[in-house]
């Protein structure tokens, strides 16, 4: 049996502190890319946005932090958000795993993770 198998993603990705590194890196990479840059500079609220970000990520990975925000699909209802901007996020938080220390199979199962939630985000 391989680590991963063992260890929950949960516990891959740094518990509660990791994924809150993660997820600031993710933010600022977002910030910075052109591609999506836009959309969040817009953001009425990027705190908010980044907490919900970290809730999703630690919920969605198995720990015991709740969720407390909109189901995705709510939260980007008509945002018209396109397949090119959906894989430049994706991108963003691939680089941020890897920035991490995120081990290549972990990052390959959030990138199936991703790929699975793409249709309750891109063009909704």
């Amino acid at each position: 049996m391989n680590r991963t198998e063992t260890v929950s993603l949960y516990d891959r990705l740094g518990r509660f502190d990791g994924i809150e590194r993660i997820v600031r890196d993710v933010m600022e990479a977002h910030l910075a890319n052109p591609a999506i840059r836009t959309r969040f500079e817009a953001s009425k609220d990027l705190d908010h946005a980044r907490k919900m970000a970290v809730e999703f990520f630690c919920a969605g990975c198995g720990g015991p932090e709740p969720y407390t925000g909109r189901d995705l699909l709510a939260a980007h209802k008509g945002m018209n958000i396109n397949e090119q901007e959906y894989m430049a996020a994706m991108d963003d938080i691939l680089a941020a795993l890897e920035q991490n220390g995120i081990d290549p199979g972990t990052r390959g199962e959030v990138t199936a993770v991703l790929y699975s939630l793409k249709n309750q985000v891109i063009r909704v």
